[in-house]
């Protein structure tokens, strides 16, 4: 089990509320707020035994210093993200193609959580990514994720190299995203057993992940910038591989 993390906001706590309510531990709030919202998620909270605190504004802004909380702060206690031994059994039971969102090296809190939403919007199995040199389920993650971070499983892995290797002998195409990729991401198959690798904000996917793809694919840029922001090229890849999936089907 993780240590508490203070997670804040009104969409950050109904994610909370809705998808994890076990793992909330303590829940502090503005006191004399008046906000139809905010009511209606304690509503949510009333038959959990969750200690709820009505404290001065000065209290909430102490407790997350410089986060925007809306009145409401939440001591989460969540689980750890899952390991090797989890993705495998994961991977064991689906009864379906595994369709994986992996994430090299991503940084950026934002990023992860907007990564984290786009896999849950487009029916992602899971998101892996390394345990160094990356973001984790931060409370900006779950901020940003809107409930995606307890939705989707999320894996750490040691060594992300090793855990390519393994997906690749369970069959599963590994399609990096890359701008010298040598299709065009419309050209790519992606309707079988998937993963779509998106590479760190700024240097893109590191050599050896690239080399263990079975394909480097480009989303084709039609102005001026070179690339997009890692969340939204997350999400031009994954819902490419859901058009393509759902047209197989018809």
């Amino acid at each position: 089990m993780s240590e508490p993390q203070y997670i804040h906001g009104l969409h950050a706590a109904r994610a909370a509320i809705k998808y994890d309510p076990a793992h909330i531990v303590e829940v502090w709030v503005e006191k004399g707020r008046r906000d139809a919202r905010l009511e209606r998620l304690l509503e949510g909270l009333q038959h959990g035994r969750v200690p709820l605190h009505r404290v001065a504004r000065s209290e909430l802004d102490r407790l997350v210093p410089g986060g925007v909380h809306q009145g409401i702060v939440l001591a989460y206690r969540g689980a750890a993200p899952r390991g090797e031994a989890e993705l495998e059994h994961l991977l064991d039971a689906l009864v379906e193609a595994p369709f994986l969102l992996v994430l090299d090296q991503v940084q950026d809190p934002h990023n992860l959580g907007a990564c984290l939403r786009s896999a849950d919007a487009a029916g992602v199995h899971g998101v892996i990514a390394p345990r160094d040199r990356a973001a984790g389920l931060t409370p900006t993650v779950h901020k940003v994720a809107s409930g995606a971070a307890q939705s989707v499983p999320f894996f750490q892995v040691t060594n992300l190299a090793r855990t390519l290797r393994a997906l690749r002998e369970r069959g599963i195409w590994l399609v990096g995203a890359a701008g010298e990729g040598d299709a065009s991401l419309y050209q790519a198959d992606l309707t079988g057993p998937l993963a779509v690798l998106m590479g760190a904000e700024e240097s893109g996917l590191r050599r050896l992940s690239r080399e263990l793809c079975d394909q480097l694919a480009s989303i084709p840029m039609a102005g001026q910038v070179e690339s997009l922001n890692v969340s939204v090229a997350a999400g031009v890849f994954l819902f490419e591989a859901v058009r393509q999936r759902r047209a197989l089907r018809r």
